[in-house]
C-alpha cells in the first residue's frame, strides 16, 4: 500500500494553522489573566455572554466534562460574574447566566484580544469573508 505523503503546500498550511492556534491560546491566556481569570473561566464567561445556558451545553460546546464546568461556574459565581437561574422553558434546569459585571468583563476581555483583530485588519472585507468560509468548510 503506497504511503500518503502530504504535499509541501498542505504541510505549510497545517504548520501555519498550528502557529495561529498557539498564538491565539497564548494571547487568550494573557488577556484572561489580566482580568484575574483563568483561560477556562474566560472561555465560559465569553460563551455565557452570548446566551445563558445549562452546564451540560457549556460542557458540550467546550468539549469537556460537566463536572469541570460546575467548578468553573462556581468560581465565576463567587466573583459575582455569573449567576444560576431557572430555565424559563423548564424550571427543573438551571441556567448559568452572566451578571451585568460579567457582561462588562466579557466585553473588556474581547476588546483586549488584539492578536485576532490586528492581523485580520490587514485583510479586505472580501478576504476575511473568504477566510471565514474556508474555515467553516474545514470544520464541516
Amino acid at each position: 500500500m503506497p504511503s500518503r505523503r502530504a504535499d509541501p503546500l498542505t504541510l505549510e498550511v497545517v504548520e501555519l494553522i498550528g502557529d495561529v492556534v498557539t498564538r491565539y491560546h497564548q494571547e487568550y491566556e494573557h488577556a484572561a489573566s489580566s482580568h484575574q481569570l483563568t483561560g477556562a473561566q474566560a472561555r465560559v464567561l465569553n460563551l455565557l455572554s452570548l446566551e445563558p445556558m445549562p452546564m451540560r451545553k457549556i460542557a458540550q460546546k467546550l468539549r469537556c466534562e460537566p463536572s469541570n464546568i460546575t467548578g468553573i461556574v462556581d468560581r465565576l459565581e463567587s466573583r459575582g460574574l455569573v449567576e444560576r437561574r431557572p430555565d424559563p422553558a423548564d424550571r427543573r434546569v438551571k441556567l448559568a447566566a452572566p451578571t451585568e459585571d460579567g457582561l462588562q468583563t466579557a466585553d473588556r476581555l474581547r476588546e483586549s484580544l488584539d492578536f485576532a483583530r490586528e492581523p485580520l485588519a490587514g485583510l479586505t472585507a472580501t478576504e476575511r469573508a473568504v477566510l471565514r468560509d474556508l474555515l467553516r468548510r474545514m470544520l464541516g
